[in-house]
């Protein structure tokens, strides 16, 4: 891991992170955001602290939770270092299983990232690639509206990425350009065409896109276990700058 970042670096990118990935709806109160999006993926469905003043106590944490149980949903905890140092201990104290440590990355968009010309790039999806990417991730069939809302929500300037092999997609990447950073997110490629270097094109024709809208340097999240993930992120320059974990009932 990189040298410590200091707690404003790391908000920064929390509200990179938050914006690229819109929640339907997001609420705040004592420091945290509440982020809502009818149970389709834990980043835009949990409780994050974001401001120095975010405080936890078993009365904050009910009234946290409350909103997602009325509407059935999981109270789930994202915790950053942002979060009060007490909360991890207190959630792990009431049962509360830690899930998906993973690491958030940052690369200077250097010489190591340029355009591959089999890599597309539509500033919108289309329904081909919303189908597709709903097939490979797999999105349930319940989440595919909700999916379909976040993805087209996300504030311009955006480059939806795909490759195509015999008439078929088979791969894909979000990039979501935001001042000086760009966004990665969900690398997705066939299982027929892995092995072919696509996501290591992907990544690299993102983060070229963004270069041109700007940016100076690019981040993405990678769960810690994915080994073969890290390994092309470090030979792209990425390094960690901070962690996050999923605490859930």
């Amino acid at each position: 891991m990189s040298s410590p970042v200091d707690l404003t670096s790391i908000r920064t990118l929390e509200k990179c992170l938050f914006r690229a990935w819109p929640a339907l709806q997001t609420l705040t109160a004592a420091g945290w955001v509440q982020r809502f999006a009818n149970g389709y993926t834990k980043r835009a469905n949990s409780i994050n602290a974001l401001e120095t003043e975010a405080a936890f106590s078993p009365e904050l944490r009910d009234i946290l939770e409350r909103p997602y149980r009325a509407d059935g949903l999981p109270p789930i905890w994202r915790l950053t270092p942002l979060a009060p140092p007490d909360a991890d201990p207190m959630l792990d104290a009431l049962g509360y299983r830690r899930i998906e440590e993973s690491l958030v990355q940052v690369a200077p968009l250097d010489a190591r990232f340029a355009a591959a010309t089999e890599v597309v790039l539509a500033p919108t999806p289309s329904p081909a690639w919303l189908a597709r990417f709903a097939e490979l991730s797999p999105v349930a069939p319940a989440h595919h509206e909700t999916m379909t809302k976040m993805l087209t929500s996300i504030a311009a300037p955006v480059a939806f990425a795909y490759v195509e092999q015999a008439g078929r997609l088979v791969a894909f990447a979000l990039g979501v350009a935001d001042g000086d950073h760009v966004g990665l997110f969900d690398v997705l490629v066939a299982p027929e065409a892995r092995r072919q270097g696509l996501a290591r094109r992907l990544t690299q024709s993102i983060g070229a896109w963004g270069r041109m809208q700007g940016a100076r340097s690019i981040y993405l999240q990678v769960v810690a276990t994915n080994a073969a993930a890290r390994a092309l992120y470090a030979e792209l320059g990425f390094e960690t700058i901070y962690s996050y974990a999923y605490r859930v009932p």
